[in-house]
């Protein structure tokens, strides 16, 4: 394979035209960031959309370090001076790196194995008479007594024999066909198996898998988690069940050809080198691969949730109480402005006693009126069931015009006892930020959610068992494109929201915030070409992305890019408008009329512009200012608390997703537990994936289906609420 060849090759994996690879590839060797190249360079890309992009990126990587691995590889045996033409043209014509690395086996320096032991003591020529099974006469003894060496340590001929069967072993069990075949084989045929290495009450969290065994081709990832887990305890013994006798027929049939002294003594070596060399080194392999897959599978699943939930539409224009509840130390209360300013903070006993809960009620409700608290958030760890019956009974008593809202709390106290809180909140004691966090992840999950650690969020599945620096890539990749996606209001975000956006790293929004403390608010996006270290390729990654709500340019309240500022206004003036109008009341409804019946084709011809980037400026100019998150619904509130004794299977309950896994969707429905929809209960059609079906932060009707009230289990069904309706 040659550089040359890659865009053709990734061309046809993500099944787009070459032209479009090799402009991916060409800015982001140029260092385009992905969110840039998927939003304004849409010519150039043929439209691919960001997901795309980030495949061919990823591509690109693994391609790349393969064609380094073929040079090291061919330069490696050509030292060696056993390289041939045939063997140079199998290695140039690798696409997987596993594929090359069968072929570099028998060539890989090792470590001191039986078969080197036996080549040193001379007995490979043996070997290779073993191998080419001309002989008819004879027997194999009186072959192996010609290598008689006491010597080399080869004393009598069964010694000779039994070293040239060691290279025999290794020799075959090192062919690329035969372990490309073995390998495919195993992953049809084999199947993991698990039993408990301890007594049942220590490996009660395994129960499942005491005596469990499923083919390799169909366990799901998240079972592969779970036994990786029980076997990393030492509480599951795990192997891998094949059929032996029959892959080690399998080779003497491709191996052994006529008949001649030697085929029993190859039959011999073979299965010695398969049970010895070959299976334990593909168990190895299938079992990497199973955990890579999974792996995998739960950083995806983890990334979508994430996006979800740091997507989701913010609770602007409320008064937010936030409450951490606790029991011993009391409940954190801090209520915020609408802009996130703390107004009030105290610590409430809502749980030790009758008049202390009392006296708590009293002053939640003093600082509920006094403050215009229109909604309160509620984290939903320890305690959170019996703060949400103290609030829900303060509402209905004095019937208050407030409601309330669960928020999952993962994280908080992390981000309390982190650096970047004690220099955003230095005046309040840890256990009060916490309050302060539930509270502003409501008003705007993206600005608050983007300070914590996302590993630390937790809606994903054995985020503890996965390779966490391939989780964290991820994550921070599904932050970068959910902040790129919003928007950032340049004059009000935080360092930790701007360190996120395309071209932007940890020092330069530090430089940006450090400029906007000292200089005042930024009145244009050129202003950012003022920042020291923001130079003139970090604003055209940037620009387009930050926005200026009171800019006096209102392009720059948009996402339209400075370098389409000409073209934007000039569409403009060819719909009988000016950018002034953009903040005209009166003219603003006449303009967006105009920009949505406007024909972007016919504008793109016109201005000698590119379509996208014409339907692009149309749309961004109809609402400008929009929040893209306004698509999204908004997080339910509640006024009323229930109890699980209240549930009963048959009742309909709405619900807000709170995290989907590759086995289902976990719903919080208003009480102490969340519900769980099992795939088997999401859908009547067929999907593949939970995520197909639901999202996090989605607001679903769900039927109750079973309640088991002693281990605090709630079943749902999506598929036959809709049935129903």
């Amino acid at each position: 394979m040659l550089l040359q060849d890659l865009p053709l090759l990734i061309a046809r994996e993500i099944q787009v035209k070459p032209y479009q690879i090799e402009a991916v590839i060409k800015l982001l060797d140029d260092g385009n960031t992905v969110p840039f190249i998927a939003r304004y360079r849409k010519e150039a890309t043929g439209e691919l959309d960001e997901e795309q992009i980030r495949t061919t990126e990823e591509r690109l990587q693994y391609l790349r370090n393969l064609v380094k691995r073929q040079e090291e590889i061919l330069r490696n045996i050509e030292e060696q001076g056993k390289l041939t033409p045939e063997l140079t043209t199998a290695i140039q014509s690798c696409s997987k790196l596993q594929d090359l690395e069968d072929l570099y086996l028998p060539f890989r320096p090792k470590k001191r194995t039986r078969a080197q032991t036996a080549r040193e003591r001379g007995l490979e020529p043996l070997a290779m008479l073993v191998l080419a099974q001309q002989l008819q006469s004879g027997t194999p003894l009186e072959e192996a007594a010609a290598f008689i060496n006491p010597d080399k340590d080869i004393p009598t001929a069964e010694a000779a024999l039994t070293g040239a069967m060691d290279i025999i072993a290794e020799t075959v069990c090192e062919q690329p066909d035969i372990r490309s075949a073995i390998r495919k084989q195993l992953w049809q045929n084999a199947e993991l198996a698990t039993e408990l290495a301890v007594p049942e009450e220590q490996g009660a969290d395994f129960l499942t898998y005491r005596e469990y065994h499923e083919p390799v081709k169909r366990i799901p990832s998240h079972r592969v988690l779970a036994v990786n887990r029980g076997e990393k305890k030492e509480m599951l013994k795990v192997t891998l069940t094949a059929p032996h006798e029959q892959l080690i027929s399998f080779i003497v049939r491709k191996t052994v050809t006529g008949s001649s002294i030697f085929s029993e003594t190859l039959q011999v070596a073979i299965a010695d080198g398969y049970k010895r060399l070959l299976f334990p080194a593909m168990e190895r392999e299938i079992r990497s691969q199973l955990t890579e897959n999974a792996e995998e599978q739960a950083i995806r699943v983890f990334g979508l949730n994430l996006r979800q939930l740091l997507l989701q539409a913010p609770l602007a224009g409320h008064t937010i109480m936030g409450l951490d509840p606790g029991y011993r130390t009391g409940c954190k209360m801090a209520i915020v402005s609408p802009t996130g300013t703390v107004l009030a903070t105290d610590t409430l006993y809502l749980t030790l006693g009758a008049a202390q809960q009392e006296r708590a009620l009293v002053t939640l409700h003093d600082a509920i009126t006094t403050h215009g608290v229109s909604l309160i958030s509620i984290g939903n760890g320890t305690a959170s069931y019996e703060t949400e019956e103290c609030v829900s009974r303060l509402i209905n008593t004095h019937n208050l015009p407030v409601r309330y809202i669960i928020t999952n709390e993962a994280g908080a106290s992390v981000y309390s006892a982190s650096k970047l809180a004690k220099e955003e909140l230095p005046e309040l004691d840890v256990s009060i930020r916490g309050a302060v966090s539930i509270a502003r992840r409501v008003q705007d999950p993206l600005a608050e959610l983007v300070k914590i650690d996302p590993k630390s969020i937790g809606v994903g599945q054995y985020q503890h068992d996965v390779n966490q620096k391939q989780l964290g890539d991820t994550l921070d990749q599904v932050i970068e494109s959910s902040v790129n996606h919003v928007g950032v209001e340049l004059n009000t975000a935080s360092i930790e929201l701007l360190k996120h956006v395309a071209g932007i790293n940890a020092s330069v929004a530090k430089n940006v915030v450090a400029y906007r403390d000292q200089s005042g608010s930024f009145l244009s996006r050129r202003q950012l070409l003022k920042v020291p270290r923001l130079g003139a390729a970090a604003f055209t990654q940037c620009a387009g992305f930050l926005r200026l709500r009171n800019a006096d340019n209102p392009l720059d309240n948009t996402p339209v890019h400075p370098e389409s500022y000409e073209l934007a206004e000039n569409i403009l003036s060819r719909l009988g408008f000016t950018t002034g109008d953009l903040k005209d009341r009166d003219r603003l409804p006449a303009l967006q009329a105009k920009l949505q019946s406007a024909d972007a084709a016919a504008l793109a011809r016109e201005l000698a512009a590119g379509e996208p980037t014409v339907r692009d400026i149309l749309a961004a100019l109809a609402k400008p200012g929009r929040d893209p998150r306004e698509d999204t619904p908004l997080p339910l509130t509640r006024k009323n608390i229930m109890k699980l004794s209240d549930i009963t299977p048959g009742t309909r309950l709405k619900g807000t997703v709170q995290n989907v896994t590759d086995f289902g969707a976990f719903v919080d429905i208003g009480i102490k537990v969340n519900g769980l929809i099992h795939r088997s209960e999401l859908s009547h059609k067929a999907f593949r994936h939970p995520l197909d079906i639901v999202s996090v932060g989605d607001i679903l009707e769900v039927v109750v289906i079973s309640v088991e009230e002693e281990r605090k289990r709630i079943g749902l069904s999506l598929r036959q609420a809709k049935t129903e309706q």
